[in-house]
């Protein structure tokens, strides 16, 4: 009996577990898709709400044509009015994510098309940490690349 109420237990926790896992991916690709569509239609308020800067936050982007360069940080929350705004859409794919407690990354590929339909991709990574119950962006690297014909 008592090993069959430990065989119980197990799965209840097992169970529990999957659930809050599935709860956590499916918040962090909301607040994914919620900061590429902010940033697209131009509203910094929204798009500073996927954000939150740390003394260690880094967002690193590697060019299809072999050129690095880091982007700071406190322009994902004050961002130029240039910058943003041009429209377009993006979707993800091949998500693949790192959940601890309040600390997470996420890795994923990514097609941004332009309001002309030009397209880019992207592979990156992205570090989360939940704040207040919520899921907030605290760094990226992104690595440009040109698809092979």
């Amino acid at each position: 009996m008592k090993r069959y109420l430990g065989w119980i237990l197990l799965s209840g926790l097992v169970l529990a577990s999957c659930s809050t896992t599935q709860k956590n991916t499916a918040a962090i690709k909301a607040l994914l898709d919620r900061e590429a569509a902010t940033w697209r239609a131009g509203d910094v308020q929204a798009h500073a709400s996927c954000w939150v800067i740390r003394p260690y936050s880094t967002i690193l982007v590697s060019t299809a044509d072999g050129k690095c360069f880091e982007v700071p940080p406190d322009l994902m929350i004050h961002p130029s009015a240039s910058s943003m705004g041009h429209g377009g859409t993006s979707t993800r794919s091949n998500y693949k994510f790192s959940i601890h407690g309040k600390a997470a990354w996420v890795s994923h590929d990514e097609v941004s098309v332009s309001p002309d339909g030009k397209k880019s991709y992207s592979h990156e990574i992205r570090m989360l940490e939940k704040v207040h119950h919520q899921w907030k962006l605290v760094g990226q690297s992104i690595q440009l690349y040109v698809p092979e014909k």
